[in-house]
């Protein structure tokens, strides 16, 4: 399938785009101490909105996911981590978008790489860029940072670079 523009008849824009439905993910994160591998179920938009001018579209879809933590240096040195979270994207045009979201997780461990995490439970926070490469491929990348809002002492908090990778279908 092909990206495509057409019109609403008014002579506004109504993108559409191939793969907006349900997909999968990968998630390749970075820091100086740990590295993180996931993997992504994301569905199809919960909700969508095109805008009557020129601002493009806003879509609401929810990512469930799983993820294996890997430290450089410190104790201890894995953990896992599932998590749920609503992804807020914003597509200016049918190529580019720009993504928040923030979501629950639950991690295997309540330390890692020499940090205190407090608890389990963890919020995680996201911000992104990303483009739309080839019909339903899309590459990203997002900053997250995961902490418990300080629910727990202590609440040293992780953070990580990302690339993402989505194939939609």
């Amino acid at each position: 399938m092909a990206v495509a523009q057409t019109s609403t008849g008014s002579g506004e824009p109504n993108f559409w785009q191939a793969g907006q439905g349900e997909g999968w993910g990968a998630r390749l994160g970075y820091h100086d101490d740990y590295r993180r591998l996931g993997l992504v179920y994301e569905t199809a938009p919960l909700w969508s909105h095109q805008s009557s001018g020129e601002w493009g579209r806003v879509t609401l879809t929810a990512e469930l996911g799983v993820a294996y933590w890997d430290a450089q240096h410190g104790h201890p040195d894995s953990l896992w981590q599932v998590s749920a979270t609503p992804m807020l994207r914003w597509w200016p045009n049918e190529f580019f978008y720009t993504e928040i979201g923030v979501g629950v997780n639950a991690f295997s461990r309540t330390s890692f790489a020499d940090k205190g995490l407090g608890s389990a439970f963890q919020f995680g926070n996201h911000i992104g860029v990303g483009a739309l490469i080839a019909d339903a491929h899309r590459i990203g990348l997002r900053y997250s940072h995961f902490s418990n809002a300080g629910i727990k002492k202590p609440n040293d908090g992780l953070d990580v670079l990302q690339l993402t990778y989505t194939y939609q279908f």
